[in-house]
């Protein structure tokens, strides 16, 4: 298998995340109005955007031609972040029928950001938090590794300003936009 082809798998032996808690003082918290720099072109501030809005949290993309090393395998929850992209790209259109905007974020660079958005034709924006200002203001839960502070992944459900539902800890990646359908589908019962 290609490294690039590693990138889109997600090995079975993944070491599974736990709640932690470390999540459990965001619902209802407001969302700072702040603008992250978006793969769109521009800022957004998150604070601003009407309607039902998911924005899933992942630590970093992969870099072509280098596969996932093993240190990092063996992080709890932190391998998928392409298969979890990829997924809320395939259920992209599903989400926006239901109502929702999706935006991605972590804490990689603008330009690494648009440069996986172009590679995987990711139809909605990444937002740079490469700063942490967002991650803190919230106190989103991260990890170190190889010199980077990440975020863990965890998804923000907000309505009006202020985040009505968190996902964490996320596993499997691949699987989360699914479940959230399935959140969002109980939701208008």
């Amino acid at each position: 298998m290609s490294p690039d082809d590693q990138l889109h798998q997600i090995p079975p032996d993944l070491p599974v995340p736990v709640d932690d808690g470390a999540c459990n003082h965001l619902p209802g918290h407001p969302v700072p109005a702040m603008s992250l720099q978006a793969t769109t072109g521009g800022r957004i501030n998150l604070s601003q955007v009407t309607g039902r809005v998911i924005v899933y949290c992942y630590p970093r993309t992969g870099t072509p031609g280098q596969p996932p090393s093993p240190e990092w395998d063996a992080i709890p929850g932190a391998r998928g972040c392409t298969p979890e992209a990829c997924a809320f790209r395939d259920h992209h259109e599903e989400l926006q029928r239901r109502g929702v905007t999706v935006f991605g974020l972590s804490t990689q660079s603008a330009d690494a950001q648009r440069e996986f958005a172009r590679r995987e034709h990711l139809p909605f924006p990444l937002l740079s938090d490469a700063d942490l200002e967002f991650v803190r203001a919230l106190r989103l839960t991260t990890f170190e590794f190889g010199g980077m502070t990440l975020v863990k992944r965890l998804t923000l459900v907000i309505d009006g300003g202020r985040i009505t539902h968190v996902f964490y800890p996320v596993f499997p990646p691949q699987d989360h936009p699914e479940e959230v359908l399935a959140w969002l589908d109980a939701q208008s019962e």
